[in-house]
């Protein structure tokens, strides 16, 4: 995608940024994190500076732990791949072992057919 120039307000300053995304995903950015800002800086007496921080530290947060949660997810996911691969084998096992005693048990029909 070609980059674009986008104008952003958050907390009442404008920035411009330079990103390949859309204006409309940007501006959904921008809204997001000017929210969350604007609630700190209500309810305190913490600078814009001090106020990002914060934001900044809930976003990472939030990103650390859907990490793991993923980590998590993948890791659940490989298990339960493993036991289905694990389960289709013992299903071919069986359907052979089956095939295996229908041939004996016809073979063993047939042989008892003989004998009288």
């Amino acid at each position: 995608m070609d980059k674009r120039v986008h104008k952003l307000n958050i907390a009442g300053e404008e920035y411009r940024i330079v990103s390949d995304e859309s204006a409309e995903y940007m501006q959904d950015l921008a809204h997001e994190v000017d929210a969350k800002m604007t609630s700190i800086l209500k309810g305190s007496h913490v600078s814009t500076t001090q106020a990002a921080i914060l934001v900044a530290l809930q976003y990472a947060d939030d990103a650390m732990k859907n990490s793991g949660s993923a980590d998590s997810l993948r890791s659940q996911l490989k298990a339960y791949l493993e036991d289905a691969a694990q389960a289709k084998s013992e299903r071919d096992f069986y359907k052979r072992e089956l095939e295996r005693l229908k041939m004996t048990a016809a073979a063993d029909d047939n042989n008892a057919g003989r004998l009288w």
